[in-house]
């Protein structure tokens, strides 16, 4: 399984940025200045002034690869990895390994978020090599991008004696070499193929309980989330689990959904001070974060904890919701309605070094300064002892009960105790202000702006606060205003007004389903006609015809070793699979049958995958639950529409779409259905629609959630 991208570089050092006299005069400060000076990736730009002649990834150092005769070095990573700073300071950024890299080697350096399809070749390489992955991942290929041997970090004399073998290799066995490449392109190429199952798609409730049985294992019930360390979020399958659990009427799943979020909402995992989550915590609890915190997590989390509280009325969740927000809006939001991508892991601690969690953790010492005769009680809520220690005498705050707890324990009235922690909150954010903040990856990638897009949304849905549908509206707008190509194509990345990469699969799907989100709560047709006509785009260059699936890059890429069918849900769910809602519902919406056929088609591809291992699979799960039982089409029409679909919003009903309009519409699901003074509601299956009713509390009568 392998996918070889191929990365060149020019192996020289430019003093000079040409034409840019403030670039100019930044150059002259360094002593090394590459290639990637040109770049607009803040993770390239960290190392634009390392002594190796970094290139990035383009069809120019392709070229030169060929052309000089040398193998690429491939080095993938973000700026918020925290190993990637590790490896960059120990050989990038040392002389002497940058003379043997630059004799042997065209160096490729490559951000992870901006080109996730080279990222994705070179890594299925390193996992087919080692058995694992991780970043930052470095793989070494022939000129033609093939690869033939990589890891992930690796100490400085490591990674110089692998140097100095694989040159050597080159030079004086090329035969065996290329043997190499040969049969790990082929593992490149063979892994993660998708058939087209030609049996007629047939879904059963006997095979989603399999699935869920399959997964009960991969599910740690004391704490939540997966077992053992380190402990990744994965909103995608705790939120297909909230639905299963909720339409089965599974106790035990629904008990391990709550214990997911409370302990997740409690740990370390959650910034407890200035809100938002870290990317993943690296013990058994939830308690001691890496650090960096991703937009793609919260944008989903967001999504998440809204249909949590929907579901449950719990006020910790709506609480998250609004921490979270917070956060977002305060660090990663950019005045024009973008978000940015990430915080590091890393910032400089008081002696001026990076060390990771230095923004984060505190003494003993600084929060009986900063909360004085709240200390004592701060300690508590908070575990300032043995249970909340991370390392030598730094704290990172974590929470071990409910707030009525709390304050039943401690002779507090819950209002008096929100207020102090309220307090607490706002006078440590103010003096971790002070100090030196991690630095922040102020890209802006489509799809992680579509998964925040859609947690607005939802969360609007959920909570009827205007605010979060001034932010949805704001960023979709951006999205037009910015992410669109002329044919009608996405870019992928923007910074600076600058977009030049081409949209992945990944991006297609979530811009998709963020703009049916928008318009299940605003009822702006113009948000479901385009996602419409991306799914068009879709099928005209993504599409592949043999196994009725789609490809993650566009039939317009030419420099990749093999194109990718993306399947399985990691941190950011399977594009395929979220691709494939959006075509059901949309072939609801517009009674289109080739959308529908191939939602069906899709998952039937990947049945056996689903039932065997729901962990990765979650995202095709929820359109699995969308064939057992009822599925909805709740159709609202006349003046009061919007007020009446935002009192049905409030309930869980996830076997549901929305539809709706204030005037007269040629959607097939509301013709002939609009009157001019009075607003009705019509809940439908397939088309076939029970008797009309004018109070969203009748509608929901006739609405059945359970399978």
């Amino acid at each position: 399984m392998h996918k070889i991208l191929v990365a060149l570089i020019t192996a020289f050092v430019l003093f000079v940025s040409c034409g840019n006299p403030k670039k100019d005069a930044m150059d002259q400060e360094h002593k090394y200045t590459n290639d990637l000076i040109h770049e607009t990736s803040p993770y390239l730009l960290q190392h634009a002034h390392n002594p190796v002649d970094w290139h990035p990834w383009n069809e120019e150092t392709l070229e030169l690869a060929k052309k000089e005769d040398k193998l690429l070095l491939i080095s993938i990573g973000y700026a918020a990895c925290h190993w990637c700073h590790v490896m960059e300071h120990e050989s990038f950024e040392d002389s002497a390994v940058a003379a043997v890299m630059n004799e042997h080697f065209i160096n490729v350096k490559v951000d992870r978020e901006e080109r996730p399809d080279v990222d994705q070749i070179y890594m299925n390489a390193v996992q087919l090599l080692t058995g694992r992955g991780g970043w930052p991942l470095n793989c070494v290929a022939l000129p033609d991008g093939r690869p033939i041997w990589g890891g992930t970090y690796f100490p400085k004399e490591n990674w110089m004696n692998a140097l100095n073998q694989l040159s050597d290799l080159y030079a004086n066995d090329r035969e065996k070499a290329l043997d190499y490449a040969e049969k790990l392109t082929q593992g490149v190429q063979q892994s993660g193929l998708i058939a087209l199952n030609e049996k007629p798609a047939d879904f059963s409730m006997e095979e989603l309980e399999l699935s869920i049985e399959n997964w009960k294992s991969n599910m740690d019930i004391k704490n939540g989330g997966r077992p053992g360390a380190p402990k990744f979020p994965m909103p995608v399958n705790i939120e297909f689990l909230l639905r299963y659990g909720a339409q089965s009427q599974d106790k035990e799943i629904l008990d391990y959904v709550n214990t997911t979020l409370t302990q997740m909402a409690y740990g370390g995992i959650f910034d407890q001070v200035g809100g938002g989550f870290a990317r993943y915590s690296v013990d058994d609890h939830w308690h001691i974060p890496h650090f960096e915190k991703m937009l793609y997590d919260n944008a989903q989390l967001v999504s998440l904890y809204s249909l949590a509280f929907q579901a449950t009325g719990n006020p910790l969740y709506k609480e998250i919701v609004e921490e979270t927000t917070g956060f977002v809006e305060r660090e990663l939001y950019d005045d024009q309605g973008g978000f940015y991508s990430s915080l590091d892991a890393d910032s400089e601690d008081e002696a001026g070094e990076l060390e990771e969690g230095a923004f984060y953790v505190w003494t003993k010492e600084e929060l009986q300064a900063h909360l004085g005769e709240d200390f004592e009680l701060f300690a508590k809520y908070y575990n300032v002892n043995g249970y909340g220690k991370w390392e030598k005498d730094l704290y990172h705050l974590i929470r071990s009960v409910s707030d009525e707890t709390f304050a039943r324990e401690n002779g507090l009235e819950l209002q008096e105790l929100k207020q102090k922690a309220g307090s607490w909150k706002e006078k440590l954010l103010t003096e971790r202000e002070k100090r030196s903040r991690p630095r922040l990856d102020d890209k802006i990638l489509t799809s992680w702006n579509a998964l925040m897009l859609r947690g607005y949304a939802q969360a609007y849905a959920v909570f009827g606060e205007e605010h979060y549908l001034k932010m949805a509206l704001k960023n979709a707008h951006f999205i037009q205003r910015n992410m669109m190509q002329e044919d009608g194509g996405l870019f992928r990345n923007h910074k600076e007004g600058k977009s030049n990469l081409d949209a992945y699969l990944e991006d297609y799907a979530a811009v998709i389903e963020a703009y049916i989100s928008l318009y299940e709560v605003t009822l702006d047709m113009s948000w479901l006609q385009s996602a419409k006509q991306l799914a068009d785009y879709c099928y005209d260059h993504y599409f592949d015809d043999k196994s009725k699936m789609f490809f993650f890059t566009s039939d317009r890429e030419k420099n990749l070793i093999s194109r990718k069918v993306e399947t399985d849900d990691n941190v950011i769910p399977s594009s395929n699979a979220t691709l494939a809602q959006s075509l059901f519902k949309l072939g609801h919406y517009f009674g289109n049958k080739h959308y529908l056929q191939s939602a069906s088609t899709m998952l039937n591809n990947m049945k056996m995958n689903v039932v065997e291992y729901g962990a990765g699979a979650a995202k095709w799960l929820g359109l699995y639950a969308n064939y057992l039982g009822d599925y909805y089409e709740i159709a609202v029409v006349g003046p009061q529409a919007k007020q009446r679909i935002s009192e049905i919003n409030r309930q869980y009903i996830p076997n549901k779409l929305i539809v709706g309009s204030e005037k007269e519409s040629s959607l097939p699901l509301l013709e002939y259905k609009y009157s001019e003074n009075e607003t009705t509601i019509y809940v439908c299956i397939d088309g076939a629609c029970k008797l009309p009713v004018t109070a969203s509390e009748k509608a929901l009568e006739q609405i059945e959630i359970a399978f």
